[in-house]
């Protein structure tokens, strides 16, 4: 009797034992996926669409594009942004086709376009802001401009698709910003561009 229920015993603990390693061969088979920054930025990115733009939004977001194209314009006589063109152009990339601000001619490739013609929209310290202090216009429409010069004829982007990654880059350095270190104390030092 005494063996029976020490046989009883164990074989529960075994039984339990296997229903352990059960889930434990699950989860590793099919590990959940981990929430990460990266994750939900990307999750945003995916689902985010035209009809979540309002009126008011659309409006503000197209005179934020023009004004960053009128500083940019202005910047490309600074002396920071000639500097930046003429090491930018000194410089081997395979793909000339993005255009650079102020400059009929010029092409450069998509990420040395993106860099110079964001210099030229910063140089003159006018482009838009808010707090904590960055300048998201600077960093996300000459990054689009770029790409859209970039992409095959028949994929170019629409005003509406331009507007919504216009408002997703905002989004996204917004976001950024918050996460950061970089946004303490910014009044006493150099504020960050994302």
């Amino acid at each position: 009797m005494l063996s029976a229920l020490k046989f009883q015993r164990t074989s529960r603990h075994f039984s339990c034992l296997r229903l352990l390693h059960k889930s434990a061969v699950e989860v590793q088979e099919r590990p959940a996926p981990e929430e990460t920054i990266t994750s939900s930025f990307g999750r945003f990115i995916h689902l985010v669409h035209p009809g979540q733009l309002s009126d008011t939004v659309m409006h503000r977001s197209k005179r934020m594009i023009l004004d960053s194209i009128g500083v940019g314009l202005l910047g490309s006589s600074s002396h920071v942004f000639e500097l930046a063109l003429q090491h930018c152009q000194q410089m081997y990339a395979p793909d000339y086709i993005s255009s650079v601000f102020g400059r009929r001619h010029t092409r450069l490739s998509p990420c040395l376009a993106a860099f110079v013609n964001g210099v030229a929209v910063h140089s003159m310290d006018f482009d838009d802001t808010w707090h904590p202090a960055t300048h998201p216009s600077g960093a996300v429409l000459p990054a689009l401009l770029a790409i859209a010069q970039m992409l095959p004829g028949n994929a170019k982007p629409s005003g509406m698709d331009l507007l919504l990654a216009f408002n997703v880059g905002i989004e996204i350095q917004g976001r950024l910003m918050r996460f950061s270190n970089e946004a303490q104390n910014i009044p006493n030092r150099f504020h960050p561009r994302l």
